[in-house]
């Protein structure tokens, strides 16, 4: 066999095989006898190649244009779409060989919108898999939807941990993190620096409190102290514009005052509130980290190691622009679905799941190891990648944080912690 097939996919190598682009070594052989005059001629050859097999994905997303206290996180209008389109692509780039063809339909809705009628239109049209990028509470409404059909659903957006725990459902995978594994990265990190003395600063919104949460957790957990929890009331102002950067430099500095001696500043602000002020205004001079400083995320614009660089560069080709988490968590939870294909060689559903669920599923994400599923949840275990504004900073599970069975799981709610019950 040609040495190049060496180390391809069984798929992969089978499909070239059949297509003729390698050949066995010639032997010596006499010259064919003309045929006869009389002979019928061979058939004509087929016009076309068979049609692949087509995998219909759908993507349920909730966006809006909204205003962030920096212009520059603001989400761009394709923030996940984009993604969702690369793995596509590169689904469809191994499917040339394996005769499989990945399509994607998707739906867009304002948040607060009924996202049903959407869900069961796709049911309706016989899509077996959805990828979401939606509230808790709507993801949960369409796995339930979902459910009797035996459709699986892909959480690529939502960060609640009570949709891994007392809401888990069986046919409700997740590729986005818990708060609770950024969480634990951050704390890890903080931890390994052996600056384990902190003070939290926590939004007024329930999305603020349940990452707060996360964070007490997880300083519970790896040994670190939260001396003191102070709360910023939303006031409902025009975040951009009505305090000025001189009003804001004189009252964070006043808001800080009094606190205990501490190593660093925790901030719980995912409503996008007060935490991109902390930073530098801060009473007396320390770190900040969490919602603002040092962010933990599931990937970073920046990250190149790992190979990163590779789709870096394909996806700013893709989008006019560099990856972002949710980007990448959509891409994550599609390449799930073509990577099960393919070592299946099967576009049947029931073989699909099967894989997916089972001992030998894995998946290379650039993130310096292969990822696999939690089977007492069906969280996708992964490192959290802690940056800056331009740079990753570290990735965690840190260095000497064990487990008995995957560091990853270090990360999150283990399996004898876990409330789930399928």
């Amino acid at each position: 066999m040609n040495g190049s097939l060496i180390g391809m996919g069984g798929p992969a190598r089978a499909a070239i095989l059949a297509l003729g682009l390698f050949s066995a070594p010639a032997m010596a052989q006499t010259p064919p006898a003309a045929p006869a005059a009389d002979a019928p001629a061979p058939p004509a050859a087929a016009a076309t190649a068979p049609s692949p097999a087509v995998i219909r994905i759908g993507f349920l997303r909730s966006y809006e244009k909204t205003t962030a206290l920096s212009v520059l996180d603001e989400p761009p209008e394709d923030i996940g779409l984009a993604g969702a389109n690369l793995a596509i692509a590169d689904n469809n780039t191994t499917g040339k060989f394996t005769g499989q063809n990945f399509t994607l339909e998707t739906v867009t809705s304002k948040p607060g919108e009924d996202v049903m009628p959407a869900a069961e239109k796709m049911i309706a049209d016989g899509i077996h898999y959805i990828v979401t990028d939606l509230s808790a509470e709507d993801t949960l409404k369409v796995a339930d939807r979902l459910a009797p059909s035996g459709a699986l659903v892909f959480n690529a957006g939502a960060l609640d941990d009570s949709l891994r725990e007392e809401n888990c459902r069986a046919n409700m995978l997740h590729t986005a993190p818990t708060r609770s594994m950024l969480a634990d990265g951050l704390v890890q990190y903080l931890m390994w620096k052996q600056w384990r003395n902190w003070v939290l600063i926590t939004g007024s919104h329930d999305k603020d409190k349940l990452f707060a949460d996360a964070l007490k957790n997880s300083a519970r957990k790896f040994g670190g102290k939260i001396l003191e929890e102070k709360i910023f009331e939303d006031t409902g102002g025009a975040r951009n514009t009505d305090s000025g950067q001189a009003q804001v430099q004189r009252q964070i500095p006043v808001f800080m005052q009094g606190l205990p001696e501490h190593d660093a500043v925790l901030v719980a602000d995912e409503s996008e509130v007060f935490g991109t002020y902390i930073p530098w205004r801060t009473w007396v001079p320390r770190p900040v980290a969490g919602s603002a400083g040092l962010r933990p995320n599931s990937w970073h614009p920046s990250s190149e190691q790992w190979g990163g660089e590779q789709i870096q560069n394909r996806f700013e080709k893709s989008a006019g622009r560099r990856m972002q988490s949710k980007d990448m968590q959509v891409w994550t939870a599609i390449r799930v679905l073509g990577e099960a294909a393919s070592r299946t060689n099967s576009v049947e559903p029931a073989k699909i799941d099967a894989f997916i669920k089972g001992p030998d599923f894995t998946l290379a994400a650039f993130k310096g190891q292969r990822l696999t599923f939690r089977d007492w949840n069906w969280q996708l275990r992964q490192p959290i990648l802690l940056a800056d504004d331009t740079s990753v900073v570290s990735a965690s599970p840190q260095e000497g944080f064990l487990h008995q069975n995957s560091e990853l799981d270090t990360l999150g709610i283990d399996r004898p912690e876990t409330k789930c019950s399928f």
